[in-house]
């Protein structure tokens, strides 16, 4: 009688494993093509860059350039002292930034919560995508191998058994006997002997 195999479960981080890889497969069959596009659209992309540098600098004076650097740093200054102004003359509410940093805390904790649902989900599917890739394969090796298996398989040869013959007490204190090995003999043991003689 052939017994059926026994089957062990492949642990789910080696189908996240063959998941991942077969995505990334996947993606780098595909690369060729985006390389092509990208190349061809880098190449349209810096000819028009060149030509609207070449426009601008012939369209601005460099005097009108120097004019317009020179009043945006004015008004950065200007900015930057009313700025200073309104935050010395301020005090702290200290409840305010309690309530802020606790909101803040825990939009935090929501968010890392949530980022980790996402990560279980991620992980799951990869799983599942590496078993199909897996399953694939071993279910093939595995009707393999049980053809195999049928084909070299002799078939059994049945003979009658002989009738069982019902041992009788008598018998089994024979094969006792015969298989016992002999011990130190006790007291009590040497009286029974010489008792019985």
């Amino acid at each position: 009688m052939m017994t059926e195999p026994r089957t062990t479960r492949i642990p789910a981080p080696l189908y996240a494993v063959a998941g991942a890889g077969d995505l990334a497969y996947q993606q780098l069959r595909k690369l060729p093509d985006v390389v092509t596009e990208l190349g061809g659209k880098a190449v349209t992309t810096t000819v028009e860059l060149r030509e609207k540098a070449a426009a601008t600098l012939r369209a601005a004076n460099t005097t009108e350039l120097r004019e317009k650097a020179a009043a945006t740093l004015r008004a950065a200054n200007t900015t930057a002292v009313t700025l200073r102004d309104k935050a010395a003359g301020r005090e702290f509410d200290v409840e305010r930034l309690r309530e802020a940093a606790t909101r803040n805390t825990a939009a935090l904790v929501s968010n890392a919560q949530a980022a980790q649902q996402r990560a279980v989900a991620a992980y799951d599917a990869l799983v599942a995508h590496g078993e199909r890739v897996v399953g694939a394969g071993v279910v093939q090796a595995a009707d393999t191998v049980n053809a195999d298996i049928e084909a070299t398989e002799a078939p059994a040869e049945t003979t009658e058994a002989p009738a069982e013959v019902a041992a009788t007490p008598a018998d089994v204190a024979e094969v006792v006997a015969e298989n016992a090995v002999p011990a130190k003999a006790t007291k009590a043991a040497k009286r029974t002997r010489a008792a019985a003689k």
